[in-house]
Parts: C-alpha cells; sequence; structure tokens
C-alpha cells in the first residue's frame, strides 16, 4: 500500500519503521524533520495525503488543527484517501473531525492506540478503532503491521476516543494506588521490590502494575510517555466527564483526584518524565 504518516514521534516513527518494514511506501511528514529507516521524508503534510490512506500521531487537538485543518490540506486532499487518527484527542474534537472530512469527502476512522514506545516497536499495538465500516475492509494490512489486536468500538468514531480516555484515566488510578500503597508499606519498613512481588503474584497480576511497578520500586522514570501528556488526557477526561456524568453529584472523585495529582507533578517538575513520576510525587509529598 501507499502510506502516509504525519508525526514521528517515539510512538510514530516505530509505527512508520513496522509499515515501511511489511513492505509498504511510506511517506512521513514530521513538524521537527528526522529521519526512519525505509521511510521517505516528504516536505509538506499534503504530500503524505497523497496515498491510499495516511496515519497522523501528533499530540494533541491543537497539532491536528494547525497541521491539517487551519492550513487547509484536509480541504485539499485525494477523496480516495482515508485518514486514520491515532493520537489520543478529545471526544468533541473527534466529532469535529468526522464532520469536516465528511464535508472534504475523504475517509475518516478513529483508531487511538494503547501500548508504550516497545510495544509499537513490536508491532503489538492494540488499536481502538471507531467510524464506518466501510472505510475499513483496506486497512488489514495497515493494522496487520503495527497491532497485535484492533477493537472495534462501532460506527461512531468518537466512541473510540472515549474508550482511549477512559484507559489513560485508568492508568493513572493505578500509577496512584501502587503509590500510596508504599506509603503504608514501605512506612513499616518493607522494600517496594517486596510488596510488589506480593501485589503481582496474588492480586494485580496484570500489565499495567507490571509495566509501572518496576519504574516505581527503581524511582526511575525515563520518558515512555511524558507526564505532561498525561495531565493533558486527564483533562480530556474531565471534558467528557462534564457531558457523560449527569447525575445529581456531577464528579468522578477518582478522576478528579489523579488530574489534581497529575498537575502537581508536572508543576514540581516532573513535566518531561514518564507520568508514573507521579508516584513519586505522591510519595515524597506523603512522607514529608
Amino acid at each position: 500500500m501507499d502510506i502516509g504518516f504525519i508525526g514521528l514521534g517515539a510512538m510514530g516513527s516505530a509505527m512508520a519503521h513496522n509499515l515501511a518494514k511489511a513492505g509498504h511506501r511510506v511517506r512521513a511528514w514530521n513538524r521537527s524533520g528526522g529521519a526512519v529507516e525505509g521511510v521517505e521524508m516528504v516536505a509538506t503534510p499534503a504530500e503524505a495525503f497523497a496515498g491510499d490512506v495516511v496515519l497522523t500521531m501528533l499530540s494533541e487537538d491543537g497539532a491536528i488543527r494547525d497541521v491539517l485543518l487551519d492550513s487547509g490540506v484536509l480541504d485539499s486532499a485525494p477523496k480516495s484517501v482515508t485518514h486514520l487518527v491515532c493520537s489520543t484527542i478529545s471526544v468533541a474534537f473527534a466529532r469535529e473531525l468526522v464532520e469536516r472530512h465528511e464535508a472534504a469527502g475523504v475517509g475518516y476512522l478513529s483508531a487511538p492506540v494503547l501500548g508504550r514506545p516497545d510495544v509499537a516497536a513490536a508491532g503489538q499495538l492494540n488499536v481502538i478503532l471507531g467510524g464506518p465500516s466501510a472505510y475499513r475492509a483496506a486497512l488489514d494490512p495497515v493494522f496487520a503491521a503495527i497491532a497485535g489486536k484492533v477493537w472495534d468500538m462501532g460506527e461512531d468514531a468518537a466512541r473510540a476516543n472515549a474508550a482511549k480516555i477512559a484507559c489513560n484515566m485508568m492508568i493513572t488510578m493505578a500509577i496512584e494506588g501502587m503509590a500510596e500503597a508504599v506509603v503504608l508499606t514501605e512506612g513499616l519498613g518493607i522494600p517496594r521490590e517486596d510488596f510488589f512481588e506480593l501485589m503481582l503474584g496474588t492480586l494485580f497480576g496484570c500489565r499495567i502494575y507490571q509495566n509501572y511497578s518496576g519504574a516505581i520500586a527503581e524511582s526511575v522514570y525515563e520518558p515512555g510517555f511524558k507526564a505532561v501528556l498525561g495531565l493533558k488526557d486527564l483533562r480530556l477526561a474531565k471534558e467528557l466527564a462534564a457531558e457523560t456524568a449527569t447525575g445529581t453529584q456531577g464528579q468522578l472523585p477518582m478522576l478528579d483526584a489523579v488530574y489534581a495529582r497529575m498537575g502537581e507533578t508536572v508543576d514540581a517538575g516532573y513535566a518531561a518524565r514518564d507520568w508514573a513520576a507521579m508516584a513519586e510525587h505522591t510519595i515524597s509529598t506523603a512522607k514529608g
């Protein structure tokens, strides 16, 4: 296939490389330049839209708006291309993208991904897919190169974005839960690694706890997903909660707590560290 790619951060570079490795022609544009083995770099995002399908992996709503909407790239794109937005974006913006693509006559699917850069490099991302089934039929070769599994959220593209936001919210809750457990156990002399061995071997032996307990045990927070982006995703969750939490209380208390804690983490100087650094902030402030 002739595949375009926009956004070559740690995740995007790995995805584009795997698409090229699978034998596809991949043409990529990145705001800050760069190069990926097997990938042809192009001078403009419009050139990335010239093929069968284009994937974007830009960091947030504003970046997509700037690169594709305000620039006129989408409005002038070929009608034959299908656009997959793989970023974590707001539900409101996903709905706007559906409308803008329909007006431009361009196919659109929401396809946010679950997985860190090492998972992307292994071609084992979980793709959360939403949008019209008519656009999906020809995309199996794309997903075969980047995904371990595709999770179908139905014809409404925004449902995929809601699911991704909810997943990221739950990851932060797990990180905060482990941090608070460390405060309880380390205070009585139990080493972090010993408690986490117990945790993983009994009640919490799933991937999120496996991945992040290691970082917390060693207090090493090399960025796989930066805390400042985690804060952005929790803001998206807060925005979605304002729409969906319509009961008399109208709030999600755990979401409110982790949003505030992640904000404190960013303000404490951890913005460019992995979002698991929220645990370090919680532990250090609890211990004084």
